[in-house]
């Protein structure tokens, strides 16, 4: 597959560059950053000491020509413009991206109509393996157990709670039938009085090059239960972008996620 990086000299979108320079199934065909960018007009795989003849532009176009596929971990308002390129132009999307709000997710589903998009706010597999494990746990502890979910990043991330972090709230939620919007707390200070019952509570953490660690708690009476997840490279997020990259192959219109490509669901939505 021919693929395309958005944020190219970002460290995301090198990682993603490297990734797909070291696959045997794809080749990169594309590599997009701002207007602006310092890298703008360099090789795309300069940064490894190697040539892609693949030159860094910020022209959506002419960086999405020749793509299959665009991986995009970039912001909200950029990845819509993106996407809005690779409908005019049939190219499929892998979409990194959080921060999204109701509405720019449903400018996204919109798109889907047209092309085959995964969308997930964390790609690793071991993260959405985890999602499935906080979906048993949740409806095994449904009542004497109170959730909460603590998240770390690196100084650098502009969102909070992480997109990660959010996702394990929405998925604990749907598991005991109610929707995050209903039950979550995002901030504790003062004299707050006694937990609310059913309350999902979120904490807060960003210092340092701290990749993303997420642990979802479940304390009860006597013990406690925490399933956590720490990525000590960006590596995980690239490799579980290009196996939904081979999920889309296949697939010409739909919004999936990362259920999708592993084979937990059978279906887009």
């Amino acid at each position: 597959m021919k693929v395309a990086v958005a944020g190219a000299s970002g460290r995301m979108g090198r990682m993603l560059i490297e990734a797909v320079a070291a696959a045997d199934d794809f080749s990169l065909a594309g590599a997009l950053d701002v207007a602006g960018s310092a890298s703008l007009g360099q090789d795309a795989a300069a940064f490894l000491g190697r040539t892609s003849g693949v030159t860094i532009v910020s022209d959506l176009h002419a960086g999405l020509a020749g793509a299959d596929v665009l991986i995009d971990f970039t912001r909200p308002e950029g990845t819509l413009a993106h996407l809005a390129v690779c409908r005019e132009l049939g190219v499929k999307a892998v979409v990194g991206t959080t921060g999204f709000s109701a509405a720019q997710k449903a400018e996204v589903a919109a798109i889907a109509r047209d092309i085959a998009i995964v969308m997930a706010p964390n790609m690793s597999v071991g993260v959405n393996v985890v999602l499935r494990l906080v979906d048993l746990a949740a409806r095994a502890l449904a009542e004497g157990y109170d959730i909460e979910i603590v998240e770390a990043h690196h100084r650098h991330k502009v969102d909070a709670p992480s997109g990660t972090a959010l996702q394990m709230g929405e998925v604990a939620a749907a598991a005991t039938g109610r929707q995050l919007k209903d039950c979550a707390v995002y901030a504790r200070e003062g004299v707050t009085g006694e937990r609310r019952a059913g309350s999902i509570g979120f904490a807060t953490i960003r210092g340092g090059d701290i990749v993303g660690d997420h642990t979802v708690l479940f304390a009860g009476t006597g013990e406690r239960i925490e399933i956590s997840h720490k990525s000590s490279s960006r590596a995980t997020y690239a490799q579980g972008s290009l196996r939904a990259a081979r999920f889309l192959a296949s697939r010409q219109s739909g919004l999936y996620d990362m259920s999708d490509v592993l084979g937990f669901a059978g279906h887009g939505r």
